[in-house]
């Protein structure tokens, strides 16, 4: 568990070890000059304590901290950024609180619906808890590293990269947007919680089929547009000879049997869904002839 603790001003610390310093060496010089010895055990005492006044200085950056163990025991944590001193015996660690970028690499994986595809994101993170980041691992930047691309797997495992074989999914990874970026996040804090980390944000940065797969897969998508596209097509091409027929019938213009009414509807559907404009055939007989 984190323990902050509030040390003791290094500047009024600085100056007492100038004082012992000096009267250190005047004491040295003094017993040099008269060869009286009373002198020469004063002065290497003062010199000695300036010594370890110094070792116990510590001058702490902003967004930085530096997690203090006292022979094997941990002692605290100091957050304040200035010139502090603690003690001497300390050993004292630096870790960063800054917020740190981590881009993880391009993946292979295969999606939930067995298709290949590449994946690669950045993860905005920062140390929170100074105690685990130490203690509860060994290298939490190589941990950082290994979790954020364990949990990009396991979500590009999780979900289908688009809806063309799973039609009824709620969430893919191309048009999941912000809910997939909240999901990754999710997990990552799930897994960086042991070590006293969180991640702040993350971002798809990639996503595409592998190559193996993507001429096939784009021939794909362009077949379900052009279905689509035909769908919208004799859809509206149906509306329109439907109200073509209802309005000729309506002003009395023309009086059709079924066999006319199904050769102009032949027709209409013709002109209006091919893609290539008509060509007009001129026809002086009739169409029983």
């Amino acid at each position: 568990m984190e323990k902050i603790i509030k040390p003791t001003n290094g500047y009024a610390a600085l100056a007492l070890s100038i004082a012992l310093l000096g009267a250190g060496i005047s004491c040295i010089i003094l017993a040099g000059m008269t060869a009286n010895g009373t002198y020469a055990v004063p002065g290497s005492i003062s010199v000695l304590a300036c010594f370890m006044i110094w070792k116990g200085l510590l001058i702490i950056q902003p967004n930085q901290a530096r997690v203090l163990n006292l022979f094997g025991k941990y002692a605290g944590t100091v957050r304040d950024n200035g010139l502090f001193f603690v003690n001497p015996f300390y050993t004292a660690n630096k870790l960063s609180q800054r917020s740190q970028n981590l881009a993880i690499p391009t993946l292979k994986v295969n999606d939930k619906m067995g298709n290949p595809i590449e994946i690669a994101a950045v993860v905005v993170w920062q140390v929170t808890d100074t105690y685990k980041a130490s203690y509860e691992i060994a290298d939490y930047v190589v941990y950082v590293k290994n979790q954020s691309e364990a949990a990009l797997r396991n979500l590009a495992t999780s979900f289908a990269y688009d809806n063309i074989e799973d039609e009824h999914a709620n969430i893919t990874l191309r048009e999941g947007g912000t809910k997939v970026n909240e999901l990754l996040e999710q997990e990552l804090n799930d897994r960086l919680t042991k070590a006293g980390i969180t991640a702040l944000e993350s971002r798809i940065s990639h996503l595409a089929y592998a190559p193996e797969i993507a001429g096939a897969m784009l021939q794909r998508q362009q077949a379900t547009a052009i279905v689509a596209a035909r769908f919208k097509i004799v859809e509206g091409a149906v509306g329109m000879v439907e109200m073509a027929l209802e309005m000729l019938s309506k002003k009395q213009i023309v009086e059709f049997d079924e066999e006319r009414k199904a050769n102009m509807v032949s027709n209409l559907m013709v002109v209006l869904c091919g893609e290539k404009g008509a060509q007009p055939v001129l026809n002086t007989g009739t169409i029983y002839q």
